[in-house]
């Protein structure tokens, strides 16, 4: 593993190794969607002197959530639990962004506040799923957004980066991937409007980079990502023309000078690898034509896959997910090529600390 183990510059920041821990919804928030001090222990894990980590989606809204035990920042209140693992991280020598996001039209009434309909870009019949009190239960459909909200959502945005700051990040991705708020929006599949936000290209893009260009007003361009899917196709997302569609996109971001712009491989279809899909990494070569910044590249890597995307220079970092849940220490683990632990689907998503924070951490074997 030699690239993959090389120092790396990320806006203001240079990493030791390339391997980032990616977004993940575990789901373990307290009340009030509030991260605890399981949460804390869960990235301190992960934490590696020299690497990066990207906190899981959390709401930046209030009518933004899709899945109970989701953590949010969309209230003062949930500072002080994200202060506890920024702490953590730092406290190992590791750097970490957050992950902000909307759930849009992928959400049910019973985790919206008050029992509201999900809100969306349009009014398009879907499916997918959320998480409730009741387990995963089917989306509830979506009214469509004014356009007066979408100017505030933009402000909430604003204003979680803000928290964001205030809990010790060290910088903020957006989330417009895997059929979320903004990717509703980018897509045509999701967005049937009329307006300023939707028809071409540039109006779709504009509610993102409305709000990259709000977060970039509190933390400055190169502490501030975003991550994209193209080609994703995750609660019924579709594009009549995604290559074109997310080449725009990444020219724009470009114009940015963000500090990386995330990429899932349309391989992944939530948590799964899609088998009848593409093997190859075709979204990073896709979008390197468009965009000369940092890459982080996600989605369905090995150690090997890593290396390999990277010597070709179609990525600059690789994000793991599924192995670095059952992997705590997995920068070491490909460094030296010791074995992985397996990974345990279906305590992924909320619970206790089985599956999260229980996984081993290698020991050498002994000399005798």
């Amino acid at each position: 593993m030699n690239k993959l183990m090389s120092a790396v510059t990320v806006g203001p920041y240079t990493f030791t190794h390339r391997v980032v821990l990616a977004p993940l919804t575990r789901m373990r928030a307290e009340a009030g969607a509030r991260p605890g001090a399981l949460m804390a222990e869960y990235y301190a894990q992960r934490t590696s002197p020299g690497g990066l980590l990207i906190g899981e989606a959390t709401i930046a809204a209030e009518n933004g959530n899709g899945y109970l035990g989701a953590p949010g920042l969309y209230d003062d209140s949930q500072i002080a639990g994200w202060k506890q693992v920024t702490d953590a991280v730092h406290a190992k020598g590791g750097k970490i962004f957050l992950q902000l996001y909307h759930a849009g039209r992928q959400s049910n009434k019973d985790v919206q506040p008050a029992g509201s309909i999900p809100v969306g870009p349009s009014e398009v019949p879907h499916g997918g799923v959320a998480y409730t009190t009741e387990g995963w239960v089917a989306n509830t459909p979506n009214r469509a957004l004014t356009i007066a909200e979408i100017e505030g959502l933009v402000e909430s945005f604003r204003q979680a980066a803000m928290r964001g700051k205030e809990a010790g990040f060290d910088g903020v991705e957006l989330h417009a991937a895997n059929g979320y708020l903004f990717d509703q929006f980018l897509q045509d599949g999701s967005n049937k409007r009329t307006d300023i936000y939707g028809g071409s290209f540039e109006n779709r893009a504009r509610f993102l980079l409305d709000a990259t260009r709000a977060v970039i007003s509190v933390w400055g361009s190169d502490k501030v990502a975003v991550r994209i899917g193209p080609s994703g196709n995750w609660g019924d997302m579709s594009d009549r023309d995604p290559e074109g569609l997310f080449a725009y996109v990444a020219q724009q971001l470009a114009g940015l000078k963000l500090a990386y712009l995330h990429l899932i491989e349309p391989r992944i279809a939530g948590n799964i690898e899609d088998v009848s899909k593409n093997q190859a990494p075709v979204a990073a070569q896709l979008i390197r034509k468009h965009y000369a910044g940092t890459i982080i590249a996600a989605g369905g890597f090995d150690g090997a896959a890593a290396e390999a995307i990277l010597q070709a220079g179609d990525a600059d970092l690789v994000a793991f997910g599924r192995h670095f849940i059952a992997n705590p220490d997995l920068p070491e683990r490909l460094r030296n090529g010791w074995p992985l632990n397996d990974y345990d689907r279906p305590s992924f998503f909320g619970g206790t600390h089985v599956g999260y924070t229980d996984y081993p951490f290698h020991e050498p074997a002994s000399v005798v």
